[in-house]
């Protein structure tokens, strides 16, 4: 598995804003998919294994959800599209550099999912506020490098991306309003949109047209110039900073883009020119032992280094971290019986885990730390049988470094990608954040809610939501 794109033509996201602006938050609300459920490592990993061989090797970190492990990601949030606006549920998603949605000329996209509610194909015919975007376009040059060869007015902008595991999504580009919650007040939003270009896809194979865990879309929170937050940061109206915070206890989280004031965080550097969120982490410790590690086992020469992916459900370390990781846990339980589940290392315990094992520190750049306790690395299978949740890295096929959701959880991870950082402290997840409005000052306090997915059959209360909020300038005029 390669963890570099392997992506035929970027989908690109262009913000298109006009003259009378405001500094606002805007919000979606987003639910994660494994809320209320028992963990299992069997189905962890499958999603963790789908997820390494189309998320990183493309595009892809969803923000979904609902039940089961999949390739759609593990966060959702739904948006309305077009005039009069039509709702769709899309994954949010901080590794892929794409928004698209399936459009009503695809003739295998899947029309329910196993997710719990209908699908929705945009069809731009019955949106009176959408534009087609043509091969000459300012946009499509941009794309694609500079103007197609054999382009011509009539004919449209073309987009095609393929995946790692082999999904593909293909169409044109067309640009509407995107309609979501605008931050008024504590707790309170209005209604607002902005002009945006996306995909529409004409075409999906593999995972993408399984109705299994389906979705009408992708929202993407990449890092490259083509990203959705990367594309309204160039626009000057909103700052380059995105946060987000799991809840390993009620499911959903917080995913924040803009200008979030508090909690404070220490923060470590980004690792420049990588695919993905890599930092650079410098030792391990168990209890009050540092493992003696090579100095070079986490550098990003050869796609090393550490990858920050609240998209992973577990995590992922190289097999001599790993192995010296598991025997520091245990030494002081050298009576154990020690077996496999799943492919897991399992053991038989009673008492508080937190209690009789130790916690785990990762130290990184900056002296940024990060500490993953027993209860939290240490999955329950039955009432006094508990398997280690760390996971060799070699066994997947490549000896790398993956922080997924195992260490992210309960924690508020912030990306500030104007400066090139990020950062974290632990926290309740199912609290609140400030976020700053930059024009008047005013700090709004943004927390959990309850999203509502409505299809033909009945309401779906999601439980406890919580907001994706975008600080960004939107038009007063184009509220609705």
């Amino acid at each position: 598995m390669d963890l570099r794109p392997r992506v035929l033509f970027y989908l690109s996201l262009l913000f298109l804003l006009v003259n009378t602006t405001v500094s606002a938050s805007a919000v979606f609300r987003v639910h994660h998919k494994f809320r209320g459920l028992g963990r299992t490592l069997s189905d962890f990993k499958a999603h963790d294994k789908q997820r390494h061989a189309r998320i990183l090797s493309a595009v892809d970190l969803p923000l979904g959800g609902t039940s089961l492990p999949s390739v759609a990601g593990l966060y959702y949030t739904e948006i309305g599209i077009g005039t009069p606006p039509k709702n769709y549920v899309v994954q949010v998603d901080t590794g892929s550099d794409i928004m698209w949605v399936n459009c009503i000329e695809c003739k295998r996209c899947p029309k329910k999912s196993n997710l719990g509610f209908d699908l929705t194909l945009y069809n731009p015919k019955e949106s009176t506020s959408r534009s087609l975007v043509t091969c000459d376009h300012p946009f499509c040059s941009s794309t694609y490098n500079g103007q197609i060869p054999g382009c011509t007015s009539d004919v449209l902008c073309q987009y095609s991306v393929m995946y790692g595991d082999g999904s593909t999504t293909s169409g044109y580009y067309v640009k509407d309003y995107v309609q979501y919650g605008q931050v008024s007040g504590n707790f309170q939003t209005r209604k607002a949109n902005a002009s945006v270009v996306f995909g529409c896809g004409a075409l999906q194979s593999g995972g993408l047209g399984s109705s299994d865990e389906a979705v009408d879309g992708i929202l993407g929170f990449g890092q490259s110039n083509s990203s959705m937050i990367s594309q309204i940061a160039s626009s000057g109206k909103v700052k380059k900073i995105f946060a987000h915070c799991l809840d390993s206890i009620n499911g959903g989280g917080i995913f924040a883009i803009g200008n979030i004031v508090q909690p404070k965080m220490k923060m470590t550097p980004l690792v420049p020119n990588q695919s993905h969120y890599n930092v650079n982490m410098k030792a391990i410790e168990v209890g009050d032992t540092i493992l003696q590690l090579p100095s070079d086992l986490f550098d990003t020469v050869d796609k090393r280094g550490a990858i920050i992916d609240s998209g992973t459900t577990l995590s992922y370390l190289p097999e001599m971290a790993y192995n010296s990781l598991v025997n520091e846990i245990l030494s002081s339980h050298s009576n154990l019986k020690l077996f496999k589940i799943q492919e897991s290392l399992c053991f038989q315990y009673t008492g508080s885990v937190d209690d009789g094992f130790p916690p785990i520190t990762l130290h990184f750049e900056k002296s940024l730390s990060l500490t993953v306790y027993p209860h939290e690395y240490l999955f329950q299978m039955s009432e006094d049988t508990w398997c280690v949740g760390w996971q060799n890295s070699r066994k997947d096929g490549k000896d790398m470094t993956l922080l997924g959701d195992l260490v992210l959880s309960n924690k508020l991870v912030l990306y500030d990608l104007e400066n090139q950082v990020i950062g974290w402290t632990e926290y309740n997840c199912s609290s609140t954040i400030k976020v700053k409005d930059e024009k008047t000052g005013a700090l709004y306090s943004v927390g959990a809610n309850n999203l509502k997915i409505r299809n033909s059959a009945r309401s779906l209360e999601m439980g406890s939501f919580t907001f994706l909020v975008f600080l960004t300038a939107m038009l007063l005029n184009l509220t609705y």
